[in-house]
């Protein structure tokens, strides 16, 4: 999908999100899932719907992850909110002053990110948490339009190869300048990119890398802790 000559207001991005049927395997996936329902939720209505980014439109930190959880986003119609992922995250937004609140359980939970705003690379939950490269490449023209639209932004956040590597794509369908060297994702790698935004990158915080040991509270909340001393460098 190409991105509009003129930069759409958030609130248009996420209306063109909601209504996208362009990947048809994973439209009947988040269906599905919203039918079946995990057990645990079995009395609760699920979104099972392509997820828009949340946050502060005025947000100096871009955060980038993966894909909405079959029973986290899925569910609740906003990003990393309902599952462990979200647990993590919204956890060290708020102790780093960042979130109202320490957990996100729904989509009006009351919660508020204040410089803060969450998308991922896929908008829709993939079978196994593995969307496909052309599912990947209808999905990233969203993910431009936001850079586009949120101008403020100093440190963009990718969480994840897959997040990574849509940022940099994102940029290039923008016309950016390339990074030089080529740029490549390794966790609490930092990058000043050529419009003067720092690109850090981080682990992203599944179950699978934080019950493992690979992304630890330590290294998670250094991530943090360097994206908020990046933001006083510019």
């Amino acid at each position: 999908m190409s991105t509009t000559r003129h930069a759409l207001t958030l609130e248009q991005i996420a209306d063109e999100i909601v209504r996208c049927d362009r990947c048809p395997r994973l439209v009947e996936h988040c269906r599905e899932i919203a039918r079946i329902r995990r057990a645990a939720y079995r009395g609760e209505a699920y979104w099972g719907k392509p997820v828009p980014g949340f946050g502060d439109p005025g947000a100096w930190l871009l955060i980038v992850g993966l894909a909405p959880g079959a029973h986290g986003a899925n569910r609740t119609g906003r990003m990393f909110t309902g599952d462990k992922s979200g647990e993590w995250l919204y956890g060290e937004l708020h102790s780093q002053g960042l979130a109202s609140r320490p957990d996100s359980l729904r989509a009006n939970d009351g919660l508020t990110l204040n410089g803060v705003y969450i998308t991922a690379a896929a908008r829709c939950a993939p079978p196994d948490n593995k969307p496909h490269p052309d599912e990947l490449e209808r999905c990233r023209g969203f993910l431009a339009q936001e850079m586009e639209s949120l101008d403020r932004v100093k440190v963009v956040l990718a969480l994840g190869k897959i997040g990574f590597e849509a940022v940099l794509r994102a940029r290039r369908d923008l016309g950016r300048p390339a990074i030089e060297p080529k740029a490549e994702f390794w966790h609490g790698s930092v990058r000043l990119m050529p419009e003067g935004v720092f690109l850090v990158s981080s682990y992203h915080p599944s179950q699978q890398n934080t019950s493992t040991g690979k992304l630890t509270p330590t290294m998670w909340s250094a991530t943090f802790t360097t994206a908020l001393k990046l933001r006083n460098r510019l």
